[in-house]
């Protein structure tokens, strides 16, 4: 085994481990990145099959940071379309707007439904003015923005899809971050005044998105890496030694070879657990118990190319029913006119799960198989028009964030800001729910704690 020396180490090479070694690699530091996967990006990579591109699920980005908008900018080169977002929700066989648009909802859901919703959104505001209560679940929070009616709706089946457990297990702190600002009320002043969701990202219109995928956006901050540093796919972290508090080096493992990294300073962006499982010696038998309390949602996408030139004219179109077995579906088409080959399309479906359950013990044929079935089913497709097929699974995509894990969390994150020279970022790093600019701002904020007690460390010049 032979050992290699650097200044900085990077665990992972989604947005978050990618803009830490962007900005660092840019103020003149060693830096080594170490990927896993066969190419970087994380869940916001895009996958090229047989000329047909696609997101691991369609991702757009937005920020009120224009810090970070200018470095995606300056990555991507202007090299974006702005897309104008076109959503909705199918269930029962009918198609409702999403954000929601009251008269859609009326003759969509019926008068007296809507009627019912309004009433309970109203009588829910009214209970909590007389005697507020607990907000703790997803459950608690969703009744107390939108009412019973139409939590029960729409929000129970979807979420219960999307996590694979109750609403009243949930923690609220997903679904306020997510939908932070968004009640009924204000998705109702947003239909009919056209404010266009104004300081809320759920109500935005439109978003910027890279002409080949939101892949681009990794690829584009690995080549400025690589400019003067090392950037490892297809290299896993195996073992993360340490001594009094300090990270010393890792091991890796590269095909067959295995080999140990040093380092002065390390950033870490996989998944949480997994850093607390590779730490050697182990860390305390509570740490260790905190992390294996943390659970996290992994992923199926299955990839359906058409031989049409267009499906639909949606951004995503939400499946909340328990029988229909993918959350949600995209046309990459309708983001971007390159990520289909000309004259043809595909649909993407989104399939939520736990890794050894049914859905992730099915073989690829089935799911593509199964997933067809259902969009000619629903009316989206026609069989004679399927040409092929592609699945991807995403081990740990979110993490879930349920009622106990935010003292587990803690618990964890407590133990390793001990390590004097480790930074933790990014969503599975870090144990949040973070949206694309917030992972890239994680990985930032890295970076420049590097930069600093690094300036800090070293001399000044002679004279000065």
């Amino acid at each position: 085994m032979h050992h290699r020396n650097t200044e900085i180490v990077i665990f992972g090479g989604g947005l978050s481990g990618l803009s830490a070694g962007y900005i660092l690699s840019r103020s003149g530091r060693e830096v080594i990145l170490i990927e896993r996967d066969s190419s970087v990006g994380g869940l916001a990579k895009t996958i090229n099959h047989n000329g047909f591109r696609f997101d691991l699920g369609g991702h757009r980005f937005l920020t009120k940071n224009r810090e970070i908008e200018q470095l995606v900018r300056d990555v991507l080169r202007n090299d974006f379309l702005t897309v104008h977002r076109k959503s909705k929700i199918y269930m029962s066989g009918k198609y409702f707007d999403y954000p929601l648009k009251p008269m859609n909802a009326i003759f969509g859901l019926g008068a007296f439904t809507t009627l019912k919703i309004i009433y309970d959104y109203f009588k829910e505001k009214f209970r909590n003015a007389v005697k507020p209560h607990e907000i703790v679940s997803l459950e608690d929070w969703v009744i107390n923005q939108f009412g019973r009616k139409m939590f029960d709706i729409y929000f129970k089946q979807y979420s219960e899809k999307v996590w694979g457990v109750d609403c009243s297990c949930i923690s609220k702190q997903w679904v306020a971050q997510r939908i932070k600002g968004l009640s009924l009320w204000e998705a109702i002043k947003n239909a009919f005044f056209r404010v266009s969701g104004r300081g809320i990202p759920t109500l935005a219109d439109s978003f910027i998105y890279p002409r080949m995928g939101i892949g681009q956006i990794a690829e584009g901050l690995k080549k400025q890496i690589e400019r003067g540093n090392r950037l490892l796919t297809n290299v896993s972290v195996i073992r993360v030694y340490h001594k009094d508090f300090s990270i010393k080096g890792v091991t890796v493992r590269d095909g067959k070879s295995v080999y140990s990294i040093e380092g002065d300073e390390f950033v870490s962006s996989i998944p949480l657990t997994n850093l607390i499982e590779r730490l050697q010696p182990a860390a305390p038998e509570d740490v260790m118990e905190a992390a294996a309390r943390l659970n996290y949602r992994d992923l199926i996408i299955v990839a359906i190319m058409l031989n049409c030139d267009r499906v639909t004219d949606l951004t995503w179109m939400y499946l909340p029913e328990r029988g229909i077995p993918f959350g949600r579906i995209h046309e990459p088409k309708n983001w971007s006119p390159c990520m289909a080959p000309e004259g043809k399309t595909h649909l993407v479906a989104e399939y939520f799960c736990f890794r050894g359950d049914k859905i992730w013990s099915c073989d690829d044929e089935k799911l593509i198989s199964t997933t067809v079935d259902y969009l000619e089913k629903s009316g989206f497709i026609m069989r004679h028009d399927v040409i092929g097929g592609c699945v991807v699974r995403v081990p740990k995509a979110y993490p879930l964030l349920d009622l106990d894990y935010g003292k587990h969390r803690l618990r964890v994150l407590h133990y390793l800001s001990k390590f004097k020279n480790l930074h933790i970022a990014g969503r599975g790093g870090m144990f949040r729910y973070l949206n694309m600019d917030h992972a890239i701002e994680s990985g930032i904020e890295a970076a420049n704690g590097i930069l600093k007690i690094r300036q800090q460390r070293e001399p000044l010049p002679s004279g000065a």
